[in-house]
């Protein structure tokens, strides 16, 4: 197959007083410590002090991949609290301020403050990004340019982040607009081939530009660091069944692109302007809303698109043992992302007669305690 497809999942979250819920801007010296000494290489510090990711190893499917991220998340919530800190598995906090926080000091997130100042410093955002192995450069560049179509539906599936800074933004996703005023974000560039992409990598390097491809944060993109296609559109899910649900949808279909590959067929790649529009529409609305069905030329109800999205991957999920993962996409639809349950706690508080700033408080506390009680 010139595939390995494998899959590896990042997360990162943020770190939340728990008498105020307000993000904690200096967490304690030893806490990032002990948080490697317990996970090693698998936690990192993030570009703010109040942020913290964890990295899955290499696994064969979102089943194996489960105890993993259950394992990290109970871990830096033991140690979070053993330091008076809560976690939060979400891509905004309701109404921290950005410019409230402080960044991680370490040579590359100060080169990061000093080349794209209040760009970067905005970013109180978290993501998720799952990586799928890819042996064959050529085909990841292919499968990059196919793939693009299916980056709405994933980011649908994973809306947590309704609010910014104490304001109702009147949409599921509002992390991508915030991440959308960084350079070199958004749909990936289409290219013929891998060395194409090379080419135009070497560009921006040897401009003085970029010491790496890693500073290139499209939707989709080349990992930088491994042979994998990384997906990094969707939110952090606040439920670990909801991660993995979008994993193996993502496995999957790159697994259906693949084998549409040796049959010598492909999946139509569309302009991009298109591609984006639905981008658009998953951000405002997420599984409430409705996508563009680029063949038929209409704009469908999300579940029904979800539903021929199942039809059409489960063979291969039957092939990755994650029928179960994959079918979890039902219980989005039935009982909502993360972004549907903050903004009810949000529209309740307000009905009982709370202040905007309170009840933003009782999302944030929601955030928490869900993190919390969706360990086993």
């Amino acid at each position: 197959m010139e595939a390995a497809l494998t899959i590896g999942i990042e997360e990162e979250y943020l770190l939340v007083d728990p008498e105020t819920f307000d993000l904690v801007a200096e967490p304690p010296d030893d806490f990032l410590k002990e948080c490697t000494e317990a996970l090693g290489q698998h936690v990192t510090p993030e570009f703010l002090k109040c942020q913290i990711e964890i990295g899955t190893p290499v696994c064969t499917n979102p089943a194996d991949a489960r105890p993993h991220l259950i394992a990290y998340r109970r871990t830096l919530k033991k140690i979070a609290e053993a330091h008076n800190m809560r976690l939060m598995a979400a891509s905004t906090h309701p109404f921290a301020q950005w410019d409230r926080q402080h960044h991680t000091a370490a040579k590359r997130y100060d080169d990061l403050d000093t080349d794209m100042q209040g760009a970067i410093r905005r970013m109180l955002i978290c993501g998720m990004h799952v990586h799928v192995g890819i042996e064959d450069p050529d085909m990841r560049i292919d499968l990059m340019n196919q793939a693009s179509y299916f980056l709405p539906h994933m980011l649908a599936l994973s809306t947590s982040s309704p609010y910014w800074g104490g304001h109702e933004m009147g949409m599921k996703s509002c992390r991508l607009t915030v991440f959308d005023g960084m350079p070199r974000t958004g749909l990936p560039d289409q290219y013929e081939s891998w060395s194409e992409y090379e080419r135009v990598v070497g560009n921006l390097i040897n401009a003085g530009i970029l010491e790496d491809s890693s500073k290139i944060w499209w939707d989709l993109r080349p990992s930088s660091r491994f042979p994998t296609l990384e997906m990094r559109i969707t939110d952090v899910c606040t439920k670990v069944e909801d991660a993995l649900c979008i994993a193996a949808f993502y496995q999957c279909l790159m697994r259906m692109l693949v084998r549409l590959k040796r049959l010598n067929q492909r999946w139509r790649v569309y302009p991009r302007v298109l591609v984006r529009e639905n981008r658009w529409l998953a951000q405002r609305s997420g599984i409430s809303g409705s996508l563009i069905d680029l063949g038929r030329q209409e704009c469908m109800p999300f579940s029904s698109l979800m539903e021929e999205m199942l039809e059409l991957l489960m063979d291969d999920a039957k092939a990755l043992d994650c029928e179960k993962e994959l079918l979890h996409v039902r219980t989005i639809l039935d009982r909502g992302t993360s972004a549907c349950r903050q903004i009810k706690v949000f529209q309740e508080a307000k009905e009982s007669g709370l202040e905007s700033l309170d009840a933003f408080r009782e999302v944030a506390k929601h955030l928490v305690e869900e993190t919390a009680n969706d360990l086993p």
